[in-house]
């Protein structure tokens, strides 16, 4: 573990500082709390489970929950059985109360917030980004839809390995130091060119989100924060208030600046595995996740040719900003880099959450090892 005195705005996200700093967030980088509330929290039954030893094939090889939990660099680990604790388990310095960066497991948290406001008819799949967003009149937004942006599906110029790094400078992440970068992310987002048609083959692009993000503003006349509290934290039960980066100019990064604890990340799985219900009120209108595999033929072809397809998963795709694995039985996950991973899977009726500071951003190995064990643990289950 680094010690808190090496930690600094500029090197918090970086190994082996992440270690520390994505429990720290709030201390490193401009934030802006999601409240949770004036309702008391919704607690969990317990039916534990020592898990710890369950054992699956990866690779030709048998692995145990303990290895893969070390090897992977967790920090917080929590499986749901049917709404009850069956494995909870703190790594490091971590503990219950802590809030975790959960990196791209905001844009699921985003694209839920989506999903209410059209269910309620606030905003609409097919509207063009411009008829929510004026600034974006005459962009490289012109033509795209919500639910482009929804499924990555944009034109967007984009290069992942160098814009994804970039974009922590430009987000507030970590001090923004650098002149050859956009100084905040509203710019990034006007300034930023079309390589390809709107609507055409999946391409990750977190920015994309960012874009969302604004479009919910606009449509719902809130700030993000505000409206992911008053949607979402304060109706499932959530313990602790979570919080949000914002980047210099207070824009808030919908595509990965969330940070909340490991069981108010599992309330809010509980909920998606539950069509959207939490203490038989709807959060947000079950439709939202019946639809997960709605165009799911179209979705698999614009998925197949990119650097995310695992043979593995043939029928894999990306919908409403949750990764399908399998569309049929339904199992599909919320991810970031450095080893976030918010999987549902409703043929068991699990959830899991896996919390993690590892020291590469993205590892393919790694990726497919946490995905194997993870979903060999809910299918332990069933």
């Amino acid at each position: 573990m680094v010690s808190e005195s090496a930690l600094t705005s500029a090197n918090w996200i970086d190994p082996p500082h992440n270690r520390s700093g994505f429990l720290r967030v709030s201390q490193l980088a401009p934030t802006e709390a999601i409240s949770r509330g004036a309702e008391g929290s919704l607690g969990f039954a317990r039916a534990e489970s020592d898990l710890s030893q369950f054992t699956f094939k990866f690779d030709g090889a048998k692995v145990s929950l303990s290895d893969l939990i070390a090897e992977t660099f967790t920090d917080a680990m929590l499986v749901l059985h049917r709404g009850s604790i069956v494995f909870e388990r703190y790594e490091g310095a971590m503990a219950p109360t802590d809030l975790h960066l959960l990196m791209s497991i905001s844009k699921s948290i985003v694209s839920t917030l989506c999903g209410i406001l059209i269910g309620r008819g606030e905003l609409h799949a097919e509207d063009v980004v411009p008829e929510h967003v004026d600034e974006l009149a005459g962009t490289s937004w012109d033509e795209c839809t919500v639910q482009q942006l929804l499924d990555m599906r944009t034109g967007t110029e984009w290069e992942y390995d160098r814009d994804e790094e970039d974009i922590f400078d430009v987000s507030g992440y970590r001090d923004h130091t650098r002149t050859d970068l956009p100084r905040g992310t509203a710019s990034w987002i006007r300034e930023i060119g079309k390589t390809h048609r709107h609507g055409g083959e999946f391409r990750y692009v977190s920015l994309v989100t960012d874009v969302l993000g604004w479009v919910l503003e606009r449509a719902a006349d809130a700030p993000l924060p505000k409206l992911i509290s008053r949607e979402i934290w304060s109706r499932i039960g959530a313990e602790r208030d979570a919080n949000i980066i914002v980047d210099a100019l207070g824009f808030p990064v919908a595509e990965g600046g969330i940070s909340a604890t490991l069981r108010d990340v599992g309330r809010f799985g509980q909920m998606c595995l539950d069509l959207g219900k939490v203490r038989g009120a709807d959060v947000v209108r079950s439709a939202w996740f019946e639809g997960l595999d709605q165009d799911r033929d179209e979705l698999i072809g614009a998925f197949a040719h990119s650097p995310e397809f695992d043979a593995r998963w043939p029928d894999a795709f990306y919908r409403n900003n949750w990764w399908i694995y399998s569309p049929d039985p339904l199992v599909y996950a919320g991810l970031g880099v450095y080893g976030q991973v918010l999987l549902i899977h409703e043929p068991s009726q699990s959830v899991v959450v896996k919390l993690s500071s590892q020291p590469a951003m993205e590892d393919p190995r790694t990726e497919a090892l946490e995905r194997a064990g993870l979903v060999a643990v809910c299918e332990s289950l069933t």
